[in-house]
Protein backbone atom coordinates (compact mmCIF):
# COMPACT_ATOMS: atom_id res chain seq x y z
CA UNK A 1 0.00 0.00 0.00
CA UNK A 2 2.10 2.86 -1.31
CA UNK A 3 1.55 6.57 -0.43
CA UNK A 4 0.92 7.58 -4.07
CA UNK A 5 -2.24 4.70 -4.53
CA UNK A 6 -4.18 6.77 -1.43
CA UNK A 7 -6.08 9.97 -2.36
CA UNK A 8 -7.75 10.99 0.78
CA UNK A 9 -10.95 13.18 0.20
CA UNK A 10 -12.03 16.20 2.26
CA UNK A 11 -15.87 15.67 1.71
CA UNK A 12 -17.65 12.60 1.31
CA UNK A 13 -19.02 11.63 -2.06
CA UNK A 14 -22.16 13.95 -3.43
CA UNK A 15 -23.90 11.15 -3.84
CA UNK A 16 -23.74 9.82 -0.26
CA UNK A 17 -26.57 11.13 1.99
CA UNK A 18 -25.99 14.48 4.79
CA UNK A 19 -24.87 12.80 8.15
CA UNK A 20 -25.39 14.35 11.76
CA UNK A 21 -22.01 13.03 12.17
CA UNK A 22 -18.23 13.50 10.39
CA UNK A 23 -17.71 11.54 7.29
CA UNK A 24 -14.45 11.30 5.40
CA UNK A 25 -13.33 9.02 2.53
CA UNK A 26 -9.90 7.44 2.11
CA UNK A 27 -9.15 5.64 -1.40
CA UNK A 28 -6.60 2.99 -1.72
CA UNK A 29 -6.08 1.39 -4.72
CA UNK A 30 -9.33 0.29 -6.57
CA UNK A 31 -11.09 0.55 -2.76
CA UNK A 32 -13.18 3.42 -1.25
CA UNK A 33 -13.38 3.45 3.11
CA UNK A 34 -15.75 5.90 3.89
CA UNK A 35 -15.29 6.25 7.38
CA UNK A 36 -18.19 7.76 9.91
CA UNK A 37 -17.36 9.34 13.02
CA UNK A 38 -20.41 8.92 15.31
CA UNK A 39 -21.32 9.43 19.07
CA UNK A 40 -21.82 6.19 20.97
CA UNK A 41 -25.04 7.95 22.99
CA UNK A 42 -27.13 9.22 20.04
CA UNK A 43 -29.79 8.35 18.01
CA UNK A 44 -28.80 10.53 14.98
CA UNK A 45 -25.49 8.12 14.86
CA UNK A 46 -27.99 5.22 14.26
CA UNK A 47 -29.94 6.70 11.82
CA UNK A 48 -26.70 8.08 10.09
CA UNK A 49 -25.42 4.38 9.73
CA UNK A 50 -29.03 2.77 8.53
CA UNK A 51 -29.49 6.17 5.74
CA UNK A 52 -25.70 5.02 4.43
CA UNK A 53 -26.29 1.73 4.99
CA UNK A 54 -29.75 2.06 2.76
CA UNK A 55 -27.81 3.99 -0.01
CA UNK A 56 -26.79 0.72 -1.37
CA UNK A 57 -23.45 2.15 -2.62
CA UNK A 58 -21.39 -0.39 0.34
CA UNK A 59 -20.63 -4.09 -0.05
CA UNK A 60 -19.37 -4.39 3.55
CA UNK A 61 -19.60 -2.38 6.96
CA UNK A 62 -16.65 -2.39 9.51
CA UNK A 63 -17.63 -1.55 13.29
CA UNK A 64 -15.69 -0.30 16.16
CA UNK A 65 -16.48 -4.15 18.09
CA UNK A 66 -13.97 -6.98 18.99
CA UNK A 67 -15.27 -10.01 19.09
CA UNK A 68 -16.31 -10.05 22.69
CA UNK A 69 -18.25 -7.21 22.35
CA UNK A 70 -19.98 -8.35 19.51
CA UNK A 71 -21.20 -11.85 21.25
CA UNK A 72 -21.85 -9.76 24.54
CA UNK A 73 -24.00 -7.36 22.23
CA UNK A 74 -25.88 -10.28 20.49
CA UNK A 75 -25.96 -12.81 23.62
CA UNK A 76 -26.64 -10.22 26.58
CA UNK A 77 -26.42 -13.50 28.96
CA UNK A 78 -22.75 -15.00 27.67
CA UNK A 79 -21.79 -13.91 31.35
CA UNK A 80 -23.75 -17.07 32.33
CA UNK A 81 -22.07 -19.04 29.43
CA UNK A 82 -18.57 -18.56 31.59
CA UNK A 83 -17.20 -21.21 34.23
CA UNK A 84 -16.65 -18.82 37.35
CA UNK A 85 -14.21 -21.50 38.90
CA UNK A 86 -11.69 -21.21 35.58
CA UNK A 87 -12.66 -17.07 35.82
CA UNK A 88 -10.89 -16.89 39.17
CA UNK A 89 -8.26 -19.95 38.34
CA UNK A 90 -6.76 -17.93 35.24
CA UNK A 91 -6.78 -14.57 37.36
CA UNK A 92 -9.58 -12.90 35.08
CA UNK A 93 -11.69 -11.73 37.76
CA UNK A 94 -10.87 -8.20 38.14
CA UNK A 95 -11.61 -8.74 34.24
CA UNK A 96 -14.80 -9.68 34.24
CA UNK A 97 -15.75 -7.51 37.62
CA UNK A 98 -14.67 -4.60 35.75
CA UNK A 99 -16.27 -5.33 32.41
CA UNK A 100 -19.28 -5.88 34.71
CA UNK A 101 -19.25 -2.47 36.42
CA UNK A 102 -18.80 -0.68 32.84
CA UNK A 103 -22.06 -2.91 31.90
CA UNK A 104 -23.74 -1.11 34.43
CA UNK A 105 -22.23 2.27 33.83
CA UNK A 106 -23.68 1.65 29.95
CA UNK A 107 -27.10 0.56 31.46
CA UNK A 108 -27.88 3.72 33.61
CA UNK A 109 -26.91 5.91 31.03
CA UNK A 110 -29.53 4.05 28.91
CA UNK A 111 -31.88 4.81 31.53
CA UNK A 112 -31.26 7.78 32.34
CA UNK A 113 -30.65 9.46 28.65
CA UNK A 114 -33.23 6.83 26.77
CA UNK A 115 -30.82 5.71 24.48
CA UNK A 116 -28.56 3.13 24.38
CA UNK A 117 -25.38 3.31 24.06
CA UNK A 118 -23.89 1.87 21.02
CA UNK A 119 -27.25 1.60 19.17
CA UNK A 120 -25.14 3.01 16.08
CA UNK A 121 -23.22 -0.42 16.65
CA UNK A 122 -26.68 -1.84 16.96
CA UNK A 123 -27.45 -0.53 13.53
CA UNK A 124 -25.16 -1.90 12.13
CA UNK A 125 -25.27 -4.72 12.93
CA UNK A 126 -28.75 -4.91 11.87
CA UNK A 127 -28.34 -3.13 8.33
CA UNK A 128 -25.73 -6.14 7.63
CA UNK A 129 -27.85 -9.11 8.69
CA UNK A 130 -30.95 -7.36 6.70
CA UNK A 131 -28.85 -6.78 3.35
CA UNK A 132 -26.41 -10.15 3.65
CA UNK A 133 -23.44 -7.98 3.83
CA UNK A 134 -19.66 -8.40 5.50
CA UNK A 135 -19.36 -7.54 8.73
CA UNK A 136 -15.78 -6.50 10.29
CA UNK A 137 -14.79 -6.24 13.55
CA UNK A 138 -12.04 -4.26 13.91
CA UNK A 139 -11.74 -3.24 17.59
CA UNK A 140 -8.82 -4.63 19.36
CA UNK A 141 -10.28 -6.86 22.26
CA UNK A 142 -11.54 -4.90 25.16
CA UNK A 143 -9.73 -6.88 27.79
CA UNK A 144 -5.95 -6.74 25.91
CA UNK A 145 -6.58 -3.12 26.12
CA UNK A 146 -7.13 -2.76 29.72
CA UNK A 147 -4.01 -5.31 30.53
CA UNK A 148 -2.24 -2.72 28.10
CA UNK A 149 -3.28 -0.13 30.32
CA UNK A 150 -2.36 -1.53 33.49
CA UNK A 151 1.19 -2.80 32.24
CA UNK A 152 1.40 0.65 30.41
CA UNK A 153 1.16 2.79 33.39
CA UNK A 154 3.65 3.06 36.34
CA UNK A 155 2.84 0.17 39.34
CA UNK A 156 2.38 2.36 41.79
CA UNK A 157 -0.41 4.45 39.70
CA UNK A 158 -2.67 1.17 38.76
CA UNK A 159 -4.25 0.50 42.12
CA UNK A 160 -5.48 3.87 42.05
CA UNK A 161 -6.48 3.98 38.58
CA UNK A 162 -8.61 0.66 38.71
CA UNK A 163 -10.39 1.12 41.83
CA UNK A 164 -10.93 4.28 40.76
CA UNK A 165 -12.61 3.05 37.48
CA UNK A 166 -14.56 0.50 39.84
CA UNK A 167 -15.49 3.07 42.36
CA UNK A 168 -16.36 5.63 40.21
CA UNK A 169 -18.94 3.24 38.09
CA UNK A 170 -20.78 2.47 41.53
CA UNK A 171 -20.49 4.84 43.48
CA UNK A 172 -23.17 7.19 42.01
CA UNK A 173 -26.50 5.91 40.75
CA UNK A 174 -26.71 9.06 38.30
CA UNK A 175 -24.94 9.49 35.90
CA UNK A 176 -23.87 13.08 35.02
CA UNK A 177 -24.76 15.32 31.82
CA UNK A 178 -21.10 15.66 31.96
CA UNK A 179 -20.12 12.07 31.37
CA UNK A 180 -22.79 11.82 29.30
CA UNK A 181 -21.77 14.10 26.73
CA UNK A 182 -17.73 12.58 27.18
CA UNK A 183 -19.88 9.55 25.86
CA UNK A 184 -21.30 11.90 22.85
CA UNK A 185 -17.33 12.22 21.33
CA UNK A 186 -15.63 8.65 22.67
CA UNK A 187 -16.37 4.83 23.84
CA UNK A 188 -17.03 3.91 27.45
CA UNK A 189 -13.45 3.28 27.47
CA UNK A 190 -12.48 7.05 26.66
CA UNK A 191 -15.37 8.37 28.94
CA UNK A 192 -14.71 6.55 32.08
CA UNK A 193 -10.45 7.03 31.68
CA UNK A 194 -10.53 10.68 29.87
CA UNK A 195 -9.76 12.54 32.83
CA UNK A 196 -6.39 10.46 33.38
CA UNK A 197 -5.85 9.87 29.48
CA UNK A 198 -5.39 13.67 28.92
CA UNK A 199 -2.49 13.81 31.00
CA UNK A 200 -0.75 10.43 31.17
CA UNK A 201 0.52 9.39 28.16
CA UNK A 202 1.42 5.88 29.70
CA UNK A 203 -2.52 5.61 29.25
CA UNK A 204 -3.26 7.78 26.19
CA UNK A 205 -1.07 5.20 23.97
CA UNK A 206 -2.74 1.91 24.84
CA UNK A 207 -6.27 3.67 24.79
CA UNK A 208 -6.70 5.09 21.79
CA UNK A 209 -3.55 5.90 20.03
CA UNK A 210 -2.92 1.96 19.86
CA UNK A 211 -6.30 1.32 18.73
CA UNK A 212 -6.08 3.91 16.03
CA UNK A 213 -3.30 1.73 14.65
CA UNK A 214 -5.04 -1.31 15.31
CA UNK A 215 -8.78 -0.28 13.47
CA UNK A 216 -6.55 0.66 10.41
CA UNK A 217 -4.52 -2.39 10.39
CA UNK A 218 -7.57 -4.80 10.64
CA UNK A 219 -9.02 -2.76 7.88
CA UNK A 220 -5.76 -3.31 5.82
CA UNK A 221 -6.38 -7.66 6.65
CA UNK A 222 -9.97 -7.92 6.40
CA UNK A 223 -10.85 -5.24 4.21
CA UNK A 224 -7.43 -4.68 1.81
CA UNK A 225 -7.85 -2.72 -1.48
CA UNK A 226 -9.36 -4.89 -4.05
CA UNK A 227 -11.57 -6.69 -2.24
CA UNK A 228 -14.55 -4.75 -1.58
CA UNK A 229 -15.47 -1.58 -3.66
CA UNK A 230 -16.42 0.66 -1.06
CA UNK A 231 -16.29 -0.10 2.72
CA UNK A 232 -18.32 1.72 5.47
CA UNK A 233 -16.19 2.31 8.64
CA UNK A 234 -18.38 3.12 11.79
CA UNK A 235 -16.40 4.04 14.93
CA UNK A 236 -16.02 7.07 17.32
CA UNK A 237 -15.83 10.31 16.25
CA UNK A 238 -12.50 10.43 18.76
CA UNK A 239 -10.84 7.52 16.59
CA UNK A 240 -11.81 9.57 13.11
CA UNK A 241 -8.53 11.36 12.86
CA UNK A 242 -5.99 8.94 14.21
CA UNK A 243 -7.51 6.17 11.92
CA UNK A 244 -7.73 8.03 8.78
CA UNK A 245 -3.88 8.89 8.95
CA UNK A 246 -2.73 5.71 9.17
CA UNK A 247 -5.22 4.79 6.09
CA UNK A 248 -3.44 7.55 4.24
CA UNK A 249 0.61 6.68 5.23
CA UNK A 250 1.68 3.40 3.51
CA UNK A 251 0.96 0.16 5.97
CA UNK A 252 3.19 -3.09 6.09
CA UNK A 253 2.18 -5.80 3.41
CA UNK A 254 1.90 -8.12 6.28
CA UNK A 255 -0.18 -6.46 9.00
CA UNK A 256 -0.59 -9.32 10.87
CA UNK A 257 2.49 -9.23 12.52
CA UNK A 258 1.92 -5.62 13.91
CA UNK A 259 -1.48 -6.39 14.91
CA UNK A 260 -0.55 -9.24 17.11
CA UNK A 261 2.07 -7.56 18.33
CA UNK A 262 -0.40 -4.41 19.57
CA UNK A 263 -2.61 -7.06 20.58
CA UNK A 264 0.42 -8.92 22.70
CA UNK A 265 0.23 -8.13 26.99
CA UNK A 266 3.38 -7.31 27.76
CA UNK A 267 5.20 -9.56 30.76
CA UNK A 268 5.78 -8.53 34.04
CA UNK A 269 9.56 -7.45 34.87
CA UNK A 270 11.24 -10.25 36.34
CA UNK A 271 11.87 -8.14 39.78
CA UNK A 272 8.11 -8.08 39.55
CA UNK A 273 7.54 -11.73 39.20
CA UNK A 274 10.69 -12.29 41.56
CA UNK A 275 8.95 -10.00 44.41
CA UNK A 276 6.07 -13.15 45.90
CA UNK A 277 9.08 -15.29 46.10
CA UNK A 278 11.21 -12.38 48.11
CA UNK A 279 8.46 -11.66 49.92
CA UNK A 280 8.40 -15.33 51.04
CA UNK A 281 12.05 -16.06 51.54
CA UNK A 282 12.05 -12.73 54.15
CA UNK A 283 9.77 -13.44 55.99
CA UNK A 284 10.61 -17.15 56.57
CA UNK A 285 13.47 -15.91 57.53
CA UNK A 286 12.41 -13.37 59.93
CA UNK A 287 10.67 -16.44 61.90
CA UNK A 288 13.79 -18.22 61.34
CA UNK A 289 16.00 -15.12 63.17
CA UNK A 290 13.40 -15.12 65.71
CA UNK A 291 13.38 -18.38 66.69
CA UNK A 292 17.20 -18.25 66.91
CA UNK A 293 17.04 -15.39 69.34
CA UNK A 294 13.80 -16.68 71.60
CA UNK A 295 11.57 -19.41 70.87
CA UNK A 296 8.97 -16.98 72.64
CA UNK A 297 9.95 -14.65 69.98
CA UNK A 298 9.61 -16.78 67.01
CA UNK A 299 6.26 -18.00 68.37
CA UNK A 300 5.08 -14.37 68.79
CA UNK A 301 6.04 -13.29 64.81
CA UNK A 302 4.10 -16.72 63.80
CA UNK A 303 1.09 -15.63 65.87
CA UNK A 304 1.46 -11.75 64.93
CA UNK A 305 1.75 -13.00 61.19
CA UNK A 306 -1.08 -15.45 61.58
CA UNK A 307 -3.80 -12.88 62.94
CA UNK A 308 -2.87 -10.01 60.71
CA UNK A 309 -3.29 -12.10 58.06
CA UNK A 310 -5.96 -13.80 58.31
CA UNK A 311 -8.29 -11.03 59.99
CA UNK A 312 -7.33 -8.49 57.19
CA UNK A 313 -8.50 -11.09 54.57
CA UNK A 314 -11.59 -12.69 56.44
CA UNK A 315 -12.53 -9.17 57.57
CA UNK A 316 -12.57 -8.40 53.69
CA UNK A 317 -14.76 -11.21 53.00
CA UNK A 318 -17.15 -10.26 56.04
CA UNK A 319 -17.66 -6.55 53.83
CA UNK A 320 -18.47 -8.59 51.19
CA UNK A 321 -21.14 -10.63 53.15
CA UNK A 322 -19.29 -14.00 52.54
CA UNK A 323 -20.86 -17.07 53.43
CA UNK A 324 -19.68 -17.83 57.21
CA UNK A 325 -18.03 -20.90 56.51
CA UNK A 326 -15.91 -19.14 53.48
CA UNK A 327 -15.38 -16.02 56.06
CA UNK A 328 -13.48 -18.65 58.69
CA UNK A 329 -12.00 -21.06 55.47
CA UNK A 330 -10.41 -17.27 54.46
CA UNK A 331 -9.15 -16.88 58.23
CA UNK A 332 -6.97 -19.44 58.02
CA UNK A 333 -5.74 -19.90 54.36
CA UNK A 334 -4.90 -16.20 54.12
CA UNK A 335 -1.43 -16.10 56.15
CA UNK A 336 -0.46 -19.56 54.60
CA UNK A 337 -1.61 -18.64 51.05
CA UNK A 338 0.41 -15.47 51.74
CA UNK A 339 3.64 -17.31 52.40
CA UNK A 340 2.94 -19.76 48.74
CA UNK A 341 3.07 -17.56 45.42
CA UNK A 342 1.36 -20.48 43.50
CA UNK A 343 -1.71 -19.88 45.53
CA UNK A 344 -3.99 -16.58 46.85
CA UNK A 345 -6.28 -16.13 49.30
CA UNK A 346 -8.99 -15.02 47.11
CA UNK A 347 -9.06 -18.13 44.94
CA UNK A 348 -9.33 -19.96 48.39
CA UNK A 349 -12.55 -17.64 49.09
CA UNK A 350 -14.01 -17.81 45.96
CA UNK A 351 -13.70 -21.77 45.63
CA UNK A 352 -15.50 -21.75 48.84
CA UNK A 353 -18.14 -19.34 48.29
CA UNK A 354 -19.09 -21.07 45.21
CA UNK A 355 -19.49 -24.42 47.06
CA UNK A 356 -21.28 -22.75 49.52
CA UNK A 357 -23.71 -20.44 47.80
CA UNK A 358 -23.72 -21.98 44.21
CA UNK A 359 -25.00 -19.78 42.11
CA UNK A 360 -28.43 -20.35 40.11
CA UNK A 361 -29.96 -20.09 37.06
CA UNK A 362 -31.39 -17.16 37.76
CA UNK A 363 -27.92 -15.23 39.26
CA UNK A 364 -26.82 -14.95 35.51
CA UNK A 365 -30.10 -14.40 33.80
CA UNK A 366 -30.58 -10.99 36.52
CA UNK A 367 -26.61 -10.27 36.44
CA UNK A 368 -26.62 -7.23 33.79
CA UNK A 369 -29.43 -6.00 35.95
CA UNK A 370 -28.31 -6.58 39.47
CA UNK A 371 -24.92 -4.71 39.19
CA UNK A 372 -26.19 -1.39 37.40
CA UNK A 373 -27.32 -1.19 41.81
CA UNK A 374 -24.53 -1.03 44.54
CA UNK A 375 -26.64 -2.83 46.19
CA UNK A 376 -27.32 -5.48 43.62
CA UNK A 377 -23.38 -6.53 43.84
CA UNK A 378 -24.11 -8.16 46.92
CA UNK A 379 -27.45 -9.80 46.49
CA UNK A 380 -26.63 -11.21 43.23
CA UNK A 381 -24.24 -14.98 43.92
CA UNK A 382 -21.96 -14.06 40.85
CA UNK A 383 -21.33 -10.48 41.60
CA UNK A 384 -20.73 -10.98 45.58
CA UNK A 385 -18.52 -14.48 44.56
CA UNK A 386 -16.30 -11.33 42.37
CA UNK A 387 -16.86 -9.13 45.57
CA UNK A 388 -15.07 -12.05 48.17
CA UNK A 389 -12.18 -13.27 45.78
CA UNK A 390 -11.29 -9.26 44.83
CA UNK A 391 -12.00 -8.54 48.79
CA UNK A 392 -10.27 -11.63 50.21
CA UNK A 393 -7.02 -11.21 48.02
CA UNK A 394 -6.71 -6.98 48.78
CA UNK A 395 -7.20 -7.75 52.70
CA UNK A 396 -4.36 -11.12 52.01
CA UNK A 397 -2.27 -8.02 50.44
CA UNK A 398 -2.57 -5.24 53.06
CA UNK A 399 -2.05 -8.32 55.83
CA UNK A 400 1.02 -9.10 53.64
CA UNK A 401 2.82 -5.88 54.14
CA UNK A 402 1.82 -5.24 57.29
CA UNK A 403 2.67 -8.58 59.25
CA UNK A 404 6.30 -8.29 57.04
CA UNK A 405 6.76 -4.93 58.89
CA UNK A 406 5.46 -5.76 62.05
CA UNK A 407 7.76 -8.49 61.95
CA UNK A 408 10.91 -6.17 60.87
CA UNK A 409 10.16 -3.96 63.44
CA UNK A 410 10.15 -6.52 66.08
CA UNK A 411 13.82 -7.73 64.79
CA UNK A 412 15.57 -4.55 64.04
CA UNK A 413 13.32 -1.90 65.51
CA UNK A 414 13.40 -3.03 69.40
CA UNK A 415 9.53 -3.59 69.08
CA UNK A 416 10.16 -6.74 70.64
CA UNK A 417 12.04 -7.93 73.49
Amino acid sequence: MSQDETTPLSVPPAALPATSGPLKTVTVGDTTYTLLGTAHVSAESAEDVRQLADSGQFDAIAIELCDARHHSMNNPDAMGEQDLFQVFKQGKAGMVAASLALGAFQQRIAEQSGIEPGAEMRAALEECRSRNLPLLLVDRDVGVTLKRIYRNVPWWQRFSLFSGLIGSVLSRQDVSSEEIEKLKEGDMLEATFSEFAAESEALYTPLIRERDRYMALRLAEQAPPGRFKNVLVVLGAGHLKGTIEHLEAPLPENPTVEREALEATPPPSKLWKALPWLITILVITGFAIGFSRNTDLGWQLVLEWFLINGILSGGATIIAMAHPVTVIATFFAAPLTSLNPTIGAGFVAAGVELYMRKPKVRDFSSLRKDVTHLKGWWKNRVSRTLLVFILATLGSAVGTWVAGFRIAGALFGGAAA
